[in-house]
């Protein structure tokens, strides 16, 4: 347990969770609670499930998302919600986006969006998981109480 929270007292990686963090409660909150202009939990699932996506595995992928972005943003368990929201990003880059290409649908020409932007996010979560949530997070408060 001791390397789960394990981290040092970097303000670069507290930039970089928070970022992270903040994006992903936001979008998570779009799906699980409506806010922002999003749908309900259940209603996201089912739109899920119309693509083929078993309703388990929706929510485990939005529950991702918005508590995993909570984690981040909290700096609690901050290695496994990286994890969580890598997985989640992988499984979009690779169900949804590839088809797609590299490069986001900024002009509007594409049917659909690239996977770029998961590779953003595929960076930073791995930056996460390997170097831990930095300063201000639950996870230094209890690495540094069981060191000592």
């Amino acid at each position: 347990m001791k390397g789960l929270f394990a981290t040092a007292n970097d303000m670069t990686l507290t930039l970089m969770r928070l970022v992270l963090g903040v994006v992903f409660f936001v979008h998570g909150a779009q799906l699980t609670l409506g806010w922002f202009g999003g749908h309900t939990l259940m209603q996201t699932a089912h739109g899920f499930g119309m693509m083929g996506i078993p309703l388990p595995l929706a929510l485990i992928a939005i529950l991702a998302q918005f508590l995993g972005g909570l984690g981040l943003i909290l700096g609690c368990l901050a290695r496994i919600a990286a994890f969580g929201i890598a997985i989640d990003m992988l499984v979009a880059i690779f169900t949804v986006h590839i088809h797609v290409g590299f490069f986001m649908n900024w002009f509007g020409v594409q049917k659909g969006e690239g996977y770029e932007y998961h590779l953003l996010v595929l960076a930073l979560c791995v930056l996460i998981m390997v170097k831990g949530a930095g300063a201000l997070s639950i996870d230094r408060a209890l690495g540094s109480r069981s060191s000592s």
